[in-house]
């Protein structure tokens, strides 16, 4: 007993063990749900569906939140929810890139599930790489926060400037590199992200990437890309690596139902892209203006009224501005 008692209430990353292995179960168990009861067979999710389970893992998301503010207490539950508004609604922009991804590998809706589940296990291990080193990083060195703060700021004010002219996929450097060291197939093969297929010039098999797997790949690069943005924020707010980590990986589970619900309406969030470029600035100012004011931070409470008041803005003005050309259509 005592052996156990030590092994569950040993530090790891500031927090006892038994709450990581709380998370990681909980997390482990929605994902075997997800794929080995709901979707076993490959089949098309509906806006309706998408929106349901979309619904549930917010709800999931936001009860943790609960048990973290019960069990830290109310400042941690505050971060923690911050985080997790700000990551959902920065992944919300991730959906326009893999919705573009999907378009270009004609990947079929039937398909796309598989190919964001088994990105979501990619992003769970690529976002604890990156906040534990974000997390090294501020920890060794305190200026880094300031860093963070300016690289918010700047990014905020480049998405309000940025274009809206899409990117050329085709053109990825990632992408050309994949293409020239594996062998490569242009059909899809069913499900499959890798198909074993004879060899044009010796005629014995070989082993070729279908066009799932470089999706997939390209998937997981913009995830990548995505987090230089939303890693810094998190960090902006707290620098506690359990609250970081766990608000991450809650909202981007819950984007991957939301996905096919976003990728259908995709055109009526246009104006979300300026709600999320002041969230960036206002989280990167906050620590500026904290010192300034010659406080240790800015309230948590605030933090979370303003990002959520931001953030229901863009949406709402969204919406708004796009009623009218969804009228004829309808």
């Amino acid at each position: 007993m005592d052996f156990l008692s030590a092994f569950l209430f040993y530090d790891f990353a500031t927090k006892p063990l038994w709450m990581w292995l709380v998370f990681f179960g909980v997390v482990a168990t929605l994902l075997a749900l997800d794929l080995g009861v709901f979707h076993r067979k490959a089949r098309e999710i509906g806006v309706r569906e998408s929106l349901a389970l979309s619904a549930v893992y917010i709800s999931l998301g936001v009860a943790f939140g609960a048990w973290v503010w019960f069990s830290l207490g109310r400042e941690s539950g505050v971060n923690y929810l911050t985080g997790f508004a700000v990551e959902k609604a920065l992944a919300m922009d991730n959906v326009f890139v893999i919705a573009m991804i999907f378009a270009y590998f004609a990947v079929p809706r039937l398909y796309q599930h598989r190919v964001l589940f088994w990105g979501v296990l990619g992003v769970i291990v690529l976002r604890a790489i990156m906040i534990g080193a974000g997390a090294a990083i501020v920890n060794r060195f305190s200026w880094a926060l300031y860093v963070f703060a300016a690289f918010l700021i700047a990014t905020g004010v480049k998405m309000l400037f940025s274009s809206d002219k899409p990117r050329d996929v085709g053109a990825n450097p990632v992408l050309r590199f994949v293409r020239a060291r594996l062998n490569v197939v242009d059909q899809l093969h069913g499900d499959r992200f890798f198909v074993r297929l004879p060899q044009s010039a010796t005629g014995r098999s070989a082993l070729f990437a279908t066009p799932l797997f470089l999706a997939l790949v390209m998937i997981e690069l913009a995830d990548v890309v995505f987090a230089v943005d939303s890693v810094p924020a998190i960090f902006a707010i707290t620098t506690d690596p359990f609250i970081v980590y766990t608000s991450n990986i809650f909202a981007i589970l819950g984007l991957r139902a939301l996905y096919f619900a976003l990728a259908a309406m995709v055109d009526r969030f246009h104006y979300l892209k300026y709600a999320l470029a002041a969230v960036l600035i206002f989280i990167g100012s906050k620590i500026f203006v904290a010192d300034w004011l010659g406080l240790a931070k800015i309230p948590p409470t605030v933090s979370l009224s303003v990002t959520l008041a931001l953030l229901a803005c863009g949406v709402l003005v969204s919406l708004w501005k796009t009623r009218r050309s969804e009228a004829p259509a309808e």
